[in-house]
């Protein structure tokens, strides 16, 4: 494979790929006002991007060109995935006067400023160490995954203000992506409560949220790949 065409194929990175994917599904959902769906496709892609960095360090026997390759296909599918799909969610959820893009704006950009100062930080850090991170250095990116399901949850409790609160967290987030200070990496007990949390939440978003009651929005239609004219 390696041969007939450019990157590295394996299982290592099957992972991301589908995280990928699913986060592309999620833009395509808020296009339609599926945000049920939207929010679901991002709490996926959030999941699979927790275990992509396990399953990668199952294979002993990875080249360093196969380490580079994962640091950067891993930072390039989270600016898609928890950078540019949160601002489409948001864009479609009503965050569309001139303040309100530039905050989403600063979101992206500050996400992408982050991943980029990672990706150089952590590929002399390998070089340096083998023994696993203990903390981040700012928010990680994909804490939007656990964010937005929650701000959506709690978004009955604000309804005519809802806009305000997701602003105001979208622009917090930002800049918590950038500011430097030491953010702990959660152990596995941690993950797993932290999984399960956000599942419920999503699946509550998805399944039991009465979207049309709140934004008007008909989550009954699955269909939402398919252009209905007329």
């Amino acid at each position: 494979m390696r041969d007939t065409m450019i990157g590295f194929y394996d299982y290592t990175v099957i992972l991301t790929y589908i995280s990928l994917a699913s986060s592309i599904l999620g833009m395509i959902s808020a296009c339609y006002a599926r945000i049920g769906w939207a929010i679901f496709f991002l709490g996926m892609s959030g999941l699979l991007d927790t275990f992509d960095g396990k399953v990668a360090r199952t294979k002993k026997n990875r080249t360093e060109d196969q380490k580079r390759f994962g640091i950067q296909i891993d930072s390039l599918c989270d600016i898609v995935c928890f950078g540019v799909c949160p601002v489409i969610i948001c864009w479609f959820s009503g965050m569309q006067t001139p303040w309100e893009v530039s905050i989403l704006i600063f979101y992206c950009l500050a996400g992408l400023i982050r991943l980029a100062y990672y990706n150089v930080m952590e590929e002399k850090r390998q070089q340096e160490t083998d023994e696993k991170r203990k903390y981040y250095q700012g928010l990680p990116i994909t804490s939007i995954a656990v964010i937005l399901p929650f701000l959506y949850a709690i978004s009955n409790l604000c309804q005519d203000n809802f806009e305000i609160v997701l602003s105001l967290a979208m622009l917090l987030t930002g800049l918590l992506f950038v500011l430097n200070f030491k953010f702990p990496k959660p152990n596995n007990k941690q993950l797993t409560v932290l999984i399960i949390v956000v599942a419920a939440v999503v699946l509550y978003l998805l399944f039991c949220f009465n979207w049309k009651e709140y934004y008007g929005w008909n989550l009954s239609d699955l269909m939402f790949w398919k252009h209905k004219k007329g």
